[in-house]
C-alpha cells in the first residue's frame, strides 16, 4: 500500500487531489459506483446498448436506477446491393429506469475536470 501511495503523491493538481482521495476510501471495487450515486455515469450494456444519466441506487448485482436516461441502441445492417455496412443509432429518452445487473458490461463514473 505504501508504494501505492507514494505514487499518488508524484500527481498533483485539484483533480488528481480529488481522484487520491476517492481512490484511498475504496475497499473494493463497488465503492466507486458509490461514489457515483447522485452522479452522470456512463453504463455500457450487452447488445450494443448504451447509457448515460444519473445514478440513483443500485445493488450488489449491479442492478441500477438510473434517472434522466439517454439510451443509445446501435445496430449494424448489411446493403444487399453494395455489400457495405450501415451503422444505425436509435436514442430515446427515459425519465427513469431500472436496469438489470446482468445486462452490465460496463459503468464508468463522471469524469471530473476541476
Amino acid at each position: 500500500t505504501s508504494n501505492k501511495r507514494r505514487n499518488l503523491r508524484l500527481i498533483s493538481g485539484p483533480y488528481y487531489r480529488d481522484l487520491r482521495d476517492r481512490i484511498s476510501s475504496m475497499e473494493e471495487p463497488l465503492d466507486l459506483i458509490r461514489l457515483s450515486i447522485d452522479e452522470r455515469v456512463y453504463v455500457k450494456c450487452r447488445g450494443e446498448r448504451e447509457l448515460r444519466g444519473k445514478l440513483h441506487a443500485y445493488d450488489q448485482h449491479l442492478n441500477m436506477i438510473l434517472g434522466n436516461v439517454e439510451e443509445t441502441v446501435t445496430s449494424t445492417e448489411i446493403d444487399e446491393e453494395t455489400d457495405e455496412e450501415i451503422i444505425k443509432q436509435a436514442t430515446r429518452k427515459v425519465g427513469m429506469l431500472f436496469v438489470r445487473g446482468d445486462i452490465v458490461v460496463l459503468v464508468s463514473p463522471p469524469l471530473r475536470t476541476t
